[in-house]
């Protein structure tokens, strides 16, 4: 909806996912019966106040089985100024709540028509610590580059990360933990470049998430830090009627000084996936992807890991073949459907999945989403 010619724009989604699968649980009880926990409703507004400044804003529920409940929350809201502006390119910056740069698909994730499959390659995109890398609160400096071979374009954020959530902790520390999470500052850079109209998108992104984990009473746990310093390289490619898409991720975990009831460590983590897709009519598209992540890639079947905590070992790993199709029956309702055949559990949630010793290696995941936006 466009108002005042055009300058001031409200949009809004709304999608529900019904889940299934054959063992394990993804975005609630879903082991052998249908889970209605994941579903997202979005409205977001931009007002442009002159031709360089522009006011923007997101509120969002997300409800994502045992890892977010569906409180409505700011997902980003932040003052864009566009300080240089010509024929060759543009400059400015952003303060406020800023959506996070990162690979391909991070800044628009929460909208369902914007991502290529119901739920984005978890290799990259993690689903159960997605608040930690959506968005940040801080500035973002950006400058864009026009020429006849393409775009470039690069940004740097600087803010701090959403670690307010029981998901950021669970994530990293376990169920039942008294204590908190606090962040430094995190920076974030990315240098994107896109040629030929958009046929080709090539990016690096790079950021640093330094995580202190504060005991409370009567905790196991010591005054614990977490590093994670993922490094992702990004490449796409646009044809008329189908488009291949590639991001590999280099992960760094440090985690030290919980005391010797916690895994510490450090590990060079891998992850990386490979999809198609193709436009099989105007209305029509189907999708095919393998991903892949490896939390250790010195202990890529976990056997080490499992050595140490008596965990089960594929926890350390998942390797995913995926298909789906995509109708849109109008322009503004979509239907999805999208099948996984998972080995190894290593983006399950633990709140959807308390019992480790419960998981099962191979699983498959069928899901069923139904999306609607004005």
């Amino acid at each position: 909806m466009d108002l005042l010619d055009g300058n001031f724009q409200v949009h809004g989604f709304a999608s529900l996912t019904l889940v299934n699968t054959s063992d394990n649980n993804f975005f609630g009880q879903s082991d052998d019966q249908v889970s209605n926990n994941f579903s997202e409703v979005g409205l977001n507004a931009s007002w442009r106040l002159t031709p360089g400044l522009q006011l923007s804003a997101e509120v969002l529920s997300h409800r994502a089985g045992g890892t977010d409940d569906g409180g409505v929350r700011l997902d980003y809201g932040l003052v864009d100024w566009t300080a240089l502006s010509s024929e060759e390119g543009r400059g400015g910056i952003r303060v406020g709540r800023i959506k996070t740069a990162y690979g391909l698909y991070n800044t628009t994730r929460d909208v369902p028509f914007t991502r290529p499959s119901i739920i984005l390659p978890q290799s990259i995109y993690f689903e159960r610590t997605r608040n930690l890398t959506v968005s940040a609160d801080g500035a973002d400096i950006y400058v864009e580059r026009y020429g006849e071979a393409g775009t470039l374009s690069a940004s740097f954020a600087y803010g701090q990360p959403q670690t307010d959530t029981d998901a950021a902790l669970v994530a990293l520390v376990g169920l039942n933990r008294p204590g908190h999470l606090d962040s430094r500052l995190a920076p974030d850079l990315q240098v994107m470049y896109e040629g030929s109209g958009g046929m080709y998108r090539l990016a690096v992104t790079a950021t640093r998430l330094d995580l202190r984990y504060k005991p409370g009473l009567g905790d196991r746990l010591q005054a614990g830090r977490f590093k994670l310093t993922p490094l992702i390289l990004s490449a796409q490619y646009n044809a008329e009627t189908w488009s291949l898409t590639s991001e590999y991720a280099f992960r760094r975990t440090s985690v030290t000084d919980f005391g010797p009831f916690f895994y510490n460590g450090t590990a060079d983590g891998r992850s990386y996936y490979l999809q198609g897709t193709y436009r099989l009519a105007p209305q029509w598209e189907a999708l095919v992807r393998y991903d892949a992540y490896y939390a250790d890639n010195d202990d890529r079947n976990g056997k080490a890991f499992a050595a140490a905590t008596r965990q089960p070992g594929f926890t350390r790993f998942a390797k995913d073949w995926s298909v789906g199709l995509r109708f849109d029956v109008t322009p503004q309702f979509m239907l999805r459907v999208e099948a996984h055949r998972v080995d190894g559990t290593g983006f399950l949630a633990v709140q959807d999945n308390p019992d480790a010793q419960a998981l099962r290696r191979y699983w498959d995941n069928v899901m069923l989403q139904g999306s609607f936006r004005f």
